[in-house]
């Protein structure tokens, strides 16, 4: 019988992966019959495990791109992307990760339960197991009055959060989310990073969200990647430390430390401030 030194058990404990997302080096051109579009060049990034980082930027700067080359809906020309430290191909077959988009993309004829339900069934969770975690996430989302209505009977911040309970039904550890609050009012939309800010803190997931608001990116991030136009590049990174998500409440938006992140943003934004990380801090 061999005895396990202390030198091969340690082989044979497995590391935590250091980052949720590990961008290297990527960059993404599309060929076009006139000349091709470089979208993303030598764009390097990382998310730390429960990080929220919020990508900011000019329309067609390449944020989404991005966030589908995370995703593994597209892949990059050039560099590398690993998710909890695998490629972004194995993390979308593990459900690392969940997905929410502008649009709800709710199915009209299933029930609040039955859209939440619907990743479950596709991986053939059981009906009662399907039936447990629905209820859960209902309660998260604030929706349990409503797990028989359909799509068309809730608001569409409602609907939203729906869509956000479908991303988490499998519990993934990292939400991808491209401006799922932009079609949303401006009051819908301040409860609606209430909510996620509060969602995010119970979950302790990371995530990678996409927006063209300023104010939306310093309420809700640890840090803001700001992009420059295109070619997509990261022309400065903003840590905001505002406080975790008890900290994070209305009145936050009131306060001197918000306004000097939103300002911030905006000149960098604008090229106004040089580049390399800054960071604001709640005074």
């Amino acid at each position: 019988m061999s005895v396990q030194t202390p030198a091969t058990a340690e082989a044979h404990v497995v590391a935590e992966p250091t980052y949720a997302v590990q961008v290297s080096n990527v960059s993404r051109v599309f060929p076009g019959k006139r000349g091709a579009v470089t979208a993303l060049d030598d764009v390097g990034l990382t998310v730390s495990p429960g990080e929220f980082v919020s990508l900011i930027g000019p329309s067609g700067c390449g944020k989404s791109t991005l966030m589908r080359l995370i995703a593994d809906l597209d892949t990059p020309t050039v560099g590398s992307i690993e998710v909890f430290g695998t490629s972004a191909r194995q993390a979308r077959l593990n459900q690392s990760y969940g997905i929410a988009f502008q649009q709800a993309g709710l199915l009209p004829w299933r029930t609040v339960t039955g859209n939440i339900e619907l990743p479950l069934e596709l991986h053939g969770v059981s009906k009662a197991a399907r039936k447990t975690r629905a209820n859960e996430l209902l309660e998260l989302v604030g929706l349990t009055d409503f797990a028989n209505h359909y799509p068309d009977q809730l608001s569409g911040g409602m609907q939203q959060r729906v869509a956000i309970a479908r991303s988490l039904a499998e519990r993934p550890s990292l939400l991808l989310m491209d401006e799922p609050f932009g079609a949303l009012d401006e009051m819908t939309r301040e409860r609606m990073q209430n909510e996620l800010v509060r969602i995010c803190g119970e979950t302790g997931a990371a995530v990678v969200f996409v927006t063209h608001s300023i104010p939306e990116a310093v309420f809700l991030s640890d840090r803001v990647v700001v992009m420059s136009p295109r070619p997509g590049r990261i022309r400065d990174i903003l840590s905001v430390k505002l406080g975790d998500a008890s900290q994070r409440g209305e009145n936050l938006r009131e306060e001197e430390s918000f306004f000097h992140g939103v300002s911030q943003v905006r000149e960098l934004l604008h090229g106004e401030a040089p580049t390399g990380i800054r960071g604001v801090e709640t005074r």
